[in-house]
Parts: C-alpha cells; structure tokens; sequence
C-alpha cells in the first residue's frame, strides 16, 4: 500500500510520518502532484497558521489536487480546517470539501485557555471514529480555532463549546486532534483509516 502524506509548509508533519512507521507503513512525504493521485491514502496534516497555508497551496496547485483526490484522505489539526469552506484565522477561504466554516475560540470563562490543548475525550461518535474506538476515548488536542457540529461531524468534544472533533464526508476524513500523538487510541484510528475500504 502507497501512503503519501502531503509536504506543505506546515508544522508536525514528521511526527505523522513517525506514527505511520509504527504501524509498518513507509510512507512518502511529497508535494508531487502524480504521487498524491496515484497513492492508496494521503494525510493532510499539520500545524500552522490557515492564511500561509492556503497561500502556498494556491501557489503550488495543491489546492486543486487535494480537492480532487479519490482515494480516501485524512486531514489532521489544520488539515481538517483547511478542508472547511473558510476560516476567522487570518480571513482564509480554504478548500471547500466541508461547507462549514471554522470559528475562533472565544472563551466566556476564566478557566477556558485558548489555545484548547492536551487531552479530552471523543463524545458522540460515528463513522470511521466509532469504528475505531469507543466514545469517551481521550485524545490529544492544540488548536485555537474550530470547526462547529455539523451534518458532517464524525466525533464531538466538548471544550468552551461543543465542537467537530472530527468529520467525514465521502472519501475525506478529517481530525482536529492529533491522532498521532494520542497513544493507542491515535493508533487505532491510524490504523482504522488505513484499513478503509474504498468504493
């Protein structure tokens, strides 16, 4: 099995790549756009700031090529909001795959940091996260922004508000937590997206 994973200029890719390995997958770090369409999965990860990453995607194509994958696809932390119809961070319209768009945290009480980080626990579940692992699970999060429970929620999280934790929608998969850095459960749901069969 091929798994590409998408080279952008966006943080915390190498520790995708390192989970990947754990689980036996020698994945390949590429902005080649005849790898990407011709790989079995991609992940989109990253860590970064929505406005400099659309603007290099723009730059690059990668924007089109990403929205026109057919193969199942993983957006992890940024990659899920980029994936969405648009963003507060930086007044970014994104790629468009989830019409909903992403909001910033806005904290009503003293005890809510922003940025939401560590770990909490997956709520109502469905999809390829309820295959995966049960609800209640915890996983790893950091981010500032987030994406409302929409038609397209795979898994919710409940922190200032309750939030997508998680979305899919055809053969695109997203995750605002860090999969890969969410011990055996993050490996469980690797592994479940690994496993997807596709139509």
């Amino acid at each position: 099995m091929k798994i590409a994973i998408v080279k952008y200029n966006a943080g915390n890719i190498y520790s995708v790549v390192n989970a990947l390995k754990r689980l036996g997958v020698d994945p390949v770090l590429t902005d080649d756009a005849e790898q990407l369409r011709t790989a079995d999965r991609v992940l989109f990860p990253g860590q970064g700031e929505a406005r400099q990453a659309m603007t290099y995607l723009q730059a690059t194509g990668l924007d089109r090529v990403i929205c026109d994958l057919r193969q199942p696809v993983l957006g992890i932390c940024i990659g899920q909001q980029l994936m969405c119809r648009h963003s507060e961070e930086g007044d970014t319209d994104c790629l468009g795959i989830f019409p909903v768009d992403v909001k910033r945290f806005r904290p009503q009480q003293h005890e809510f940091k922003v940025p939401h980080m560590g770990w909490n626990q997956l709520e109502a579940t469905d999809g390829f996260i309820r295959d995966a692992v049960p609800s209640g699970s915890f996983v790893y999060f950091v981010h500032s922004f987030y994406v409302p429970v929409c038609e397209f929620t795979a898994a919710t999280c409940d922190y200032i508000l309750p939030f997508s934790a998680a979305l899919q929608k055809d053969n695109f998969y997203a995750t605002q937590f860090h999969p890969e850095k969410s011990g055996k459960v993050g490996e469980q749901i690797l592994r479940r997206f690994l496993e997807i069969e596709q139509d």
